[in-house]
């Protein structure tokens, strides 16, 4: 039966398990698997691995007690007493992603895993494991997660893992891999895996700095100490260049250029001179010294000096007194100062100043340390690759909801901690609704406060905030340029907004800010504010630069975010305006239902409940392929549609062939009109439908690639009924299967679409499991059991459209019924009115005597003249009175206008006068011909009928 319900889902029923197998076959599954992972399993393709067969190749003289475990294992001690007693496997792999440490949650994993799984030395890099967290970690060179059947291997398929690089801080190589491994079912967790790994990898990364800083530390110092003793104070460059730096320019290429020149001459670790053209025609030459410290470590240092008149800006370390010994350079915005094995407090060497040759209060000569190292890069270099690496980030982590306050949050989240320990931002209401943003100095909403505790010390997201035109925040967004305020306490526009509130900041250690307003087209949508307490230093100009950076790149994505909703607010009211406000007045079923749109998007299911003749209800759900405008458009037409072939009593199987056949069409028309369409098909949808009849307590039900539905009897057991699949609406050509199934009174019918029980992370048995789980309750209301598969069964972040239908079945009393088969003799006409008049009487509806003779007369004569026999006749007392005659001819009644010379043709239309709306449905046997007659109805004559009857003889 679960393989049943499998077929029946569309696209994303199948499952991440289902497309690996269908790549393994050969077949295409392009948007169905993240990129990253279908990359991954072709790379193993092509290398001729076999996910039976990924044989690990063991290395027994790996270093399990080199730099990088001596500087992981505090760190790895720290995250086995955190996960002490759970299902967790903490793994440290070298740079060719042999494992050198594991770590267990749990000590018994260590007896229940297999040697790869829990002894160090095995190679997990992709060419021989294939798809894995640590091997794809190496290739992709970023935060990775894989999940279960993402796994090339089979024995990893219960599996789920985060995997991460550790570089090293000052060259940038990856050094190792860090990887967390847990079972599949707490995948749910990643989110918060993934912070607690970064942090991770960051603290081995703070580790190896410090290995490197004290050796770094001293051939600085030895350059420096010669550099001083070769240009005595007062003397000028050789070459006459004018030792002013603060006026050259350096963009980002241009230090991309010089620091890859830079590192050449330093592994060359010999000493030499490069000319190096930067763009626009500007020459910089770089000089490479040998140093050796006292201690005895060798490096080379790396000066650029610049052409008369040319050249750039090389940072100056402005805390070095001039001619004199050089201090310590800072250590990296934003980060503490670290300390080295022997206790001596340190930072991280990058740029420092070159003493200046002329020996002047500032400091400054003719050329500037680019580089200096064993080869590692110093301070400039780290400096400059944390921005690009947090640029480079930010471009993929933010703007990846399509959501204004979620990509807010991405922004602060990018922030914390790297440039900032507390992040607001504040946007206007208007942004936040989607509608075009108006000046943000007349009010903004507080829209996010993050920071590296949960203690914020400032006003909480939800709040108005009113500023002040002297706040760096109402200077930045008038000025539409970022604000730097280095000393808080010293800030009196921003201590003047709230004196009270801003002691409480600086109590938090808050000291600097950076209020940087967020433009995109010119036109402000807020403002961010970036707070330091941690690290003692104030903000400086780089910061501020890189503060905007992060701003403008987030503000783009804001406006697109609020376009979106914009969008997406407007296909949400057109698809709510297509689905049903209300239902029918009916006896058949009680009803409830719930629509939920897509997280990322509105989508095409639908949901009708129909009443048909004789007291019996048609339901129906579907879902149209694809999100957007289109798909509200086309599931708007197939519900009108649907609706339609509802008035003709269509059996389920035959509605489901005419809207296919419709889909077809659709299809069709649209390929036509779109120039770009390949022919291939742009509509797709599934669908199924339900006709319930109270007389008979019988269902019956055909769908076409929908998932089928749970029947919950009244004592509380649910099934899911082996109903034919069918094909999707739109292929064309397959037949439809109906299925009947007996529904005992107060029994529950639960339609729904895939996106309930269907996701990438989501097993489609498992989801099936619970939703039976849920819906086992017996007597419950269908409002309560919405509720409670909508709290317990629907995804936290829907990715799909949800459309849920519950009915709950009423039975029609047999007292409420009544039948009388007749002969194909004009003489038991007669007979039969008799016998409906006395069974109105019991019934108390003598008021309707008159208009249901009149209506059984007419159709009896009709089927005794044009039918076939036997006839059967039936009343139906429900909300209206139903008259029901039944022959075994397949002919059907037309409605004609009778000529005053015709001697027939008159019984229909005076059937259509006296019923409230009559109708023909065929069955396996013949037809029947139904009447409704309103159970308010006077007993007398309309003024049509009246006329109409004058010209007629008395029956």
């Amino acid at each position: 039966m679960r393989e049943v319900v499998r077929m029946g889902v569309v696209g994303v029923g199948s499952g991440p398990a289902r497309v690996r197998e269908q790549f393994l076959r050969g077949g295409t599954v392009e948007g169905a698997v993240r990129s990253p992972i279908l990359s991954s399993w072709q790379r193993s393709q092509e290398l001729g691995l076999s996910p039976e067969t990924c044989d690990l190749p063991y290395r027994p003289d790996i270093d399990l007690e080199g730099r990088l475990v001596s500087a992981a294992r505090p760190v790895l001690d720290r995250l086995e007493a955190r996960f002490a007693g759970m299902n967790m496997n903490v793994s440290l792999a070298d740079g060719n992603g042999a494992v050198l440490q594991r770590r267990f949650g749990s000590p018994a994993m260590v007896r229940q895993l297999a040697a790869i799984q829990s002894v160090p030395g095995f190679v997990f890099a992709e060419q021989f494991a294939g798809t894995n967290g640590i091997g794809l970690a190496l290739a992709e060179r970023q935060l990775i997660n894989v999940y279960g059947a993402e796994h090339f291997a089979e024995r990893s398929q219960t599996n789920a893992c985060s995997a991460i690089p550790v570089r090293d801080p000052l060259s940038g190589r990856i050094e190792g891999i860090l990887c967390f491994g847990y079972p599949l079912t707490d995948a749910e967790a990643d989110a918060e895996l993934n912070l607690l790994i970064r942090r991770a990898a960051g603290a081995i990364e703070r580790r190896l700095l410090q290995q490197s800083s004290a050796r770094e530390r001293a051939l600085l110092q030895a350059y420096l100490d010669a550099r001083q003793r070769r240009v005595p104070a007062g003397s000028t460059a050789a070459d006459g260049q004018p030792a002013d730096l603060s006026a050259r320019g350096l963009d980002r290429r241009d230090e991309t250029v010089l620091k890859e020149h830079a590192a050449g001459l330093i592994s060359a670790a010999q000493r030499a001179a490069v000319d190096v053209w930067l763009p626009g025609g500007r020459q910089v030459t770089l000089l490479s010294h040998p140093v050796t410290s006292p201690s005895g470590v060798e490096g080379v240092a790396i000066e650029a000096v610049f052409a008369p008149g040319q050249g750039l800006a090389v940072p100056v370390d402005t805390q070095a007194p001039a001619g004199g010994p050089a201090q310590q350079p800072a250590a990296p915005t934003g980060r503490p100062p670290l300390r080295s094995p022997d206790g001596v407090t340190g930072r991280p060497v990058t740029t420092a100043r070159t003493p200046g040759t002329a020996g002047d209060a500032t400091g400054r000569g003719p050329g500037g340390l680019i580089m200096v190292g064993e080869p590692e890069v110093g301070r400039y270099a780290v400096a400059a690759r944390r921005r690009l690496e947090l640029l480079s980030e930010a471009s993929t982590r933010i703007g990846t909801t399509l959501d204004v306050a979620g990509t807010a949050r991405e922004l602060a989240e990018m922030a914390v901690p790297r440039l900032a320990d507390f992040v607001t931002i504040d946007l206007s209401p208007t942004v936040l609704r989607g509608e075009e943003p108006r000046d943000p100095r007349t009010g903004l909403h507080r829209t996010v406060v993050h920071g590296f505790r949960p203690d914020c010390p400032f006003y909480p997201a939800g709040e108005r905030v009113e500023l002040r035109s002297t706040t760096p925040q109402l200077r930045a967004l008038a000025d539409g340029q970022p604000v730097l305020e280095p000393e808080l306490s010293s800030a009196a526009g921003w201590i003047a907004q709230n004196p009270e509130h801003a002691r409480s900041i600086l109590d938090h250690g808050v000291h600097s800010l950076v209020a940087v307003p967020l433009l995109a087209r010119g036109i402000a949508l807020g403002v961010a504010s970036f707070y330091r307490s941690r690290d003692p230093a104030p903000y400086g100009d780089d910061d501020r630069s890189l503060a905007l950076e992060l701003a403008t790149r987030a503000a783009i994505c804001i406006d697109n975010a609020r376009r979106y909703t914009r969008e997406h607010s407007m296909v949400l009211a057109l698809q709510r305006s297509l689905l049903p406000h209300s239902f029918p007045e009916q006896n058949a079923v009680e009803v409830a239902h719930r629509y939920l749109p897509a997280e990322s998007g509105v989508g095409g299911d639908w949901f009708d409940v129909i009443p048909l003749s004789s007291a019996r209800v048609a339901l129906l759900v579907g879902d149209v392929v694809g999100h957007g405008l289109h798909a509200a458009a086309t599931m708007g037409r197939l519900r009108t549609a649907a609706r339609n072939f509802a008035e003709l009593d269509l059996a389920p199987d035959e509605l489901l062939t005419h809207l296919d056949n419709l889909v077809g069409r659709l299809d069709r028309d649209e390929g036509f009109e779109d120039p770009s369409a390949d022919g291939t098909g742009i509509i797709g949808a599934t669908c199924l439908y339900a006709i319930y009849d109270p007389a008979a307590q019988q269902c019956f039900m055909a769908r076409a690639g929908h998932p089928p539905p749970a029947l919950v009897a009244p004592d509380g057991s649910v099934t899911f009924p082996e109903l034919p699949a069918g094909p999707p609406l739109g292929l064309g050509g397959l037949p439809f299967e109906t299925a009947s199934f007996h529904l005992p009174e107060g029994s529950q019918l639960v339609l729904y679409t895939d996106g309930l029980v269907a996701g990438r992370r989501r097993d489609l048995d498992t989801a099936l499991d619970q939703l039976g789980r849920v819906l086992a309750q017996p007597n419950r209301a269908p409002e309560d059991t919405c509720d409670a598969v909508c709290h317990s069964v629907v995804p936290l972040h829907p990715a799909d459209d949800i459309a849920l239908l519950v009915a709950r079945t009423h039975a029609l009393p047999p007292g409420r019924i009544a039948t009388w088969e007749l002969p194909t003799d004009p003489a038991r006409v007669r007979d039969i009115r008799a016998a409906v008049t006395r069974r109105l009487s019991e019934w108390g509806l003598d008021e309707v005597v008159y208009a249901a003779q009149l209506l059984l007369s007419e159709l009896v004569t009709n089927a005794i003249r044009y039918g076939s026999g036997p006839i059967q006749v039936r009343l139906l007392h429900d909300r209206t009175l139903t008259c029901e005659v039944a022959d075994t001819s397949s002919t059907a009644p037309h409605l004609r206008r009778a000529a005053t010379t015709d001697e027939g043709g008159r019984g229909l239309f005076l059937v259509a006068q006296l019923a409230q709306t009559w109708g023909t449905r065929y069955t396996a046997d013949g037809k029947v011909i139904w009447a409704e007659c309103a159970l308010d109805a006077t007993g007398g004559r309309s003024d049509a009928a009246e006329r109409y009857l004058h010209d007629i003889p008395a029956i």
